[in-house]
Parts: C-alpha cells; sequence; structure tokens
C-alpha cells in the first residue's frame, strides 16, 4: 500500500516507481539513441501502435480507401512502445513529444511531419475533404467533440486506466477519482447521443473516428473488465453508437493495424494475410488495451 503519511519534498527527484511503464518514462525528452525509420513507397508514411491513440489514424485512412480515395494509400509500421521504439532518433524528429501516432506526408513535393492524431485526423480530412464538414455550424460542432476527446483521453487511459490496470498497487483514492471521470465522461458522450445519430449530428465525422476507440474500447471490457466495474452498460445510447461504427468495414480493417495481428500494413492484400478471421466479426466481444 502507498504511505498515507507521504509529504513531498521540497524538490521532487525521479525515482523508480514501479508499474508497467516504468522502464521506460522518465522526465525527459528527446531520442535516446540512433534508429532510421522504414519508408515504404506510398504517398502517407504512418508509425504507429494499435493503441486508441493510434487506432484512430489507421481507422482514418482505411474510412478514405473505403470512400473511394485512392490517393489515401499508406504504409503503417509498428512502433513498440514497451520496447522504446518511439525513442529513436528518426522517430522524434517526426514527433519531438515521443508520442505515437506521427505521420510524414510524402504526396507533395515536400515531404513534412504531422504529428498526434487529432492533427493527422484534421490534415487528412481536410486533403479530401472528408468527414469534417467545411462550413459551420457543423465544422464548429465536429472540431469541438474532436477537441473534447483530446482532452478527456488522458483522464481514461493514463488515469483509470493506469491506476486501475497497470499501477504496481492499487490506490482507492486515485481509482475512485478517475473512475468517477470516466464516467461523466461517458455521460456526457451519452446525453449527446441520445439526441444525435453520431458526437457532432446525424453524419460520421473525425469526432466519431478520434472518440469511438476510447469509449468504444471500455465498452467492450478494456482494463480488464472495466466495463462491468464501472456499469458502463447504462449508456444505451453510446452502447447503441459503438455497435454501429463496431460494424463498418473500415472500422474493423482499421482496428486491426499494428496489433500482434497484424504488425505492418503495406497495402489491402495484407488483410487477407491476418490468420484470426474472427476479428472480422463486428459483433466479437472485444477489449483492446
Amino acid at each position: 500500500m502507498s504511505d498515507p503519511t507521504y509529504t513531498p519534498p521540497a524538490v521532487w527527484q525521479p525515482t523508480e516507481s514501479g508499474g508497467a511503464f516504468s522502464g521506460i518514462n522518465r522526465p525527459t525528452a528527446g531520442a535516446r539513441h540512433e534508429a532510421e525509420l522504414p519508408v515504404g513507397e506510398h504517398p502517407f508514411q504512418l508509425y504507429s501502435l494499435g493503441t486508441p491513440n493510434g487506432v484512430k489514424v489507421t481507422i482514418m485512412f482505411e474510412e478514405l480507401l473505403e470512400a473511394g480515395f485512392a490517393g489515401a494509400e499508406y504504409d503503417a509500421w509498428k512502433i513498440n512502445i514497451g520496447a522504446g521504439d518511439q525513442f529513436g532518433s528518426g522517430f522524434t524528429a517526426l514527433n519531438p513529444n515521443g508520442k505515437i501516432p506521427a505521420l510524414q506526408d510524402r504526396s507533395g513535393e515536400t515531404p513534412f511531419r504531422v504529428f498526434e492524431g487529432g492533427a493527422i485526423l484534421i490534415h487528412l480530412a481536410e486533403k479530401f475533404d472528408y468527414l469534417l464538414p467545411k462550413t459551420n455550424p457543423a465544422r464548429a460542432e465536429t472540431l469541438s467533440w474532436l477537441s473534447w476527446q483530446i482532452g478527456t483521453a488522458p483522464f481514461i487511459g493514463g488515469g483509470f486506466g493506469h491506476f486501475y490496470e497497470y499501477a504496481p498497487e492499487k490506490y482507492e483514492y486515485a481509482i475512485n477519482r478517475y473512475s468517477m471521470e470516466t464516467k461523466r465522461i461517458f455521460d456526457v458522450a451519452n446525453n449527446q447521443l441520445a439526441e444525435t445519430r453520431f458526437l457532432a449530428g446525424d453524419e460520421m465525422t473525425i469526432a466519431d473516428v478520434a472518440a469511438y476507440p476510447w469509449l468504444g474500447n471500455l465498452y467492450h471490457g478494456a482494463y480488464s473488465g472495466s466495463d462491468k466495474f464501472l456499469s458502463l452498460h447504462e449508456n444505451e445510447h453510446v452502447g447503441r453508437w459503438v455497435k454501429e461504427i463496431d460494424a463498418r468495414p473500415a472500422v474493423i480493417r482499421g482496428r486491426l493495424v499494428n496489433t500482434k495481428a497484424m504488425p505492418e500494413r503495406h497495402s489491402a492484400a495484407d488483410f487477407d494475410a491476418v490468420e484470426d478471421r474472427s476479428l472480422f466479426d463486428p459483433v466479437r466481444k472485444r477489449a483492446d488495451v
């Protein structure tokens, strides 16, 4: 158990805290080793992992391809964050924050980087004029819900997920604090989805692409059955929304990329090589994180 008498020192110093990510966490940024990134033949080079933050981008690419945008072909390279791949010099050159996902757009004369999932979604939506309305109020509503997702994800993942699943000990205060906030986040979405088919209205947008991997994973039992722990079945409108998005062919494909089932993606044919065909079942019970 944690020490209830702990008093923070005058000046904090890093210590070995234990837990699933203690071996890679440091209070400094930047490259830790030299490592060039591989480059494929397609206009977009994605360096990511099949976590909720990574999956939002692969879902976006697959939605673009499903809609007929052939120019959205991409190579997806797996970044193993447990092994510290995100601290290689090539990756930190793309994302100085050292977090997945990171994208290199090579579709024009001069390649350039785009990092952080929300920025990548906006970039792709504007480039292909898809899933982001051009005019207000629909555009403002979409960007508002996208920003909501970006702001709430740390409470779900780094807050609830960390202390419920990954922390070296169970801390009652922390679990209660982030459980309350995660339930509140679901209630915000549930209230909105009681009024609209998708978060920003009656059409799917990048706001749904961003929020679905997080809300959907917890709704399906991520973090060792948190759906039961948090009584997420009470959010019937979120459940309806999750199940509708679950069944989209592009979403089914997108959530497989950069996972154990499919570490890399270089063409549509790669999906044919996935051995576990049950992963393509839209009603399959999932717990991806």
